[in-house]
């Protein structure tokens, strides 16, 4: 293994003391049910329950809290229409400081209006991520602020990573942890917190095969630019900017990738909901639906399924539940 774990772990455990006054330390749960399925101990990691309903709150207030005093009162760019946009629109309205959301011009219209109602100054531009992305830090170049990104930074990368820190704390022993992923920021973090401990520790990357960005790049070793289709687990989707930070740290920790189907994702939405009685959206379900496709794997073993966020809208749970 390279030293990308070591490095990780440095900015993880900064990272736990500046942000702990800001997020929760969410609970795991044993899930029976799943436990039965694959004969082995299975727990859920809840960030699902993270303030702002997701753990893009984690590397979000590392970075802000990361900056200088003078820097947050510039202000701050951002390009998001979901998670990421709802943690910096989140901190901006509780600390006061300044700063512009960039959203592409399709953004779902709860998500915008979840932005409006945290006074979140929010500017409409592209027709997908990655181009909203790029006019964002083109603007935050011209305008002399940060651009903050959702995954690609250290300083993210090391706030996601404080869930790994997290579940050493919490549970003993474990052998395999699934984990959600788009842009890599969380696995990146986890992956590096917790094989700096235990190289032994299995990291699982799980993404929709709609959009298989992360898996197909690393399996190429170069970025691979590729078409996303419609996903329920639309957290997940999109291209990887050049250069970026979590690619290398995927390509050495982690240790394989499942790709599940939309049939798949829905029922594990579905699964989550009656089992256990809490919502997830459909990125958090990837780590359920990737479990249950690769159980028999697991015999004896003590699991952990990332449930990363909770923000599904109505109309998309509708079509989940007919």
């Amino acid at each position: 293994m390279r030293n990308s774990a070591l490095d990780i772990r440095g900015e993880t455990l900064a990272a736990a003391e500046r942000i702990r006054p800001h997020i929760r330390e969410t609970p795991v749960e044993r899930s029976v049910w799943l436990s039965a399925a694959g004969k082995c101990d299975v727990y859920l990691k809840l960030e699902n329950l993270q303030t702002t309903g997701s753990f893009k709150l984690r590397g979000a207030a590392n970075k802000l809290l990361s900056m200088r005093e003078a820097e947050r009162q510039r202000g701050i760019v951002t390009a998001s229409s979901g998670n990421h946009a709802g943690a910096i629109a989140h901190l901006l309205h509780g600390f006061g400081w300044p700063g512009t959301i960039f959203v592409p011009e399709g953004a779902s219209g709860s998500k915008v209006e979840m932005l409006r109602q945290l006074g979140a100054d929010l500017r409409f531009h592209g027709l997908d991520c990655l181009e909203t992305e790029r006019f964002a830090k083109l603007n935050a170049e011209q305008s002399d602020r940060l651009f903050v990104s959702a995954c690609d930074d250290p300083k993210i990368i090391g706030g996601q990573g404080t869930i790994g820190l997290e579940l050493e704390r919490q549970i003993d022993g474990i052998d395999t942890v699934f984990v959600p992923v788009g842009g890599g920021g969380l696995i990146a973090g986890i992956a590096g917190c917790l094989k700096s401990n235990d190289q032994g520790i299995e990291i699982v990357g799980c993404q929709p095969g709609a959009s298989a960005v992360m898996y197909e790049s690393v399996k190429a070793g170069r970025i691979v630019e590729m078409d996303s289709l419609p996903t329920l687990a639309d957290g997940t989707a999109g291209g990887i900017e050049e250069g970026a930070i979590p690619l290398p740290i995927c390509r050495d920790l982690v240790d394989r990738f499942v790709l599940v189907s939309e049939d798949e994702i829905k029922a594990a939405i579905r699964l989550v909901l009656l089992k256990h009685h809490t919502l997830v959206e459909g990125a958090a379900a990837l780590s359920v639906a990737s479990f249950l496709k690769t159980a028999d794997r697991y015999e004896g073993k003590t699991v952990v399924l990332i449930l990363s966020g909770a923000k599904i809208s109505l109309e998309t749970l509708r079509q989940v539940l007919a």
